[in-house]
């Protein structure tokens, strides 16, 4: 049987290197390299990792701040943080 993904956008590939961090981590990865059609969002690797927007309160493309709407690009990274907590 082969499983076969739909995106709802471009099929041409490009690498994206995705960091989760804390508590996005458990049940995923920490770091990985993934490869993403062209024209995708920060909020479509959020639904595509099963990552819940509000879970995802800080996001940095090549470690400058972003937002959900952001398309992302070949050799982008991009690294997700949880609400932190502290006192």
């Amino acid at each position: 049987m082969t499983l076969r993904v739909c995106y709802p956008f471009s099929l041409t590939a490009m690498r994206v290197t995705i960091k989760l961090f804390a508590t996005l981590r458990e049940g995923r990865f920490s770091v990985r390299e993934q490869d993403l059609p062209d024209a995708i969002t920060i909020r479509d690797v959020l639904a595509l990792f099963s990552v819940p927007e509000q879970q995802a309160t800080l996001l940095l493309v090549n470690g400058r701040h972003a937002e959900l709407a952001r398309t992302l690009s070949d050799g982008d990274v991009l690294a997700i943080f949880p609400p932190v907590g502290g006192g």
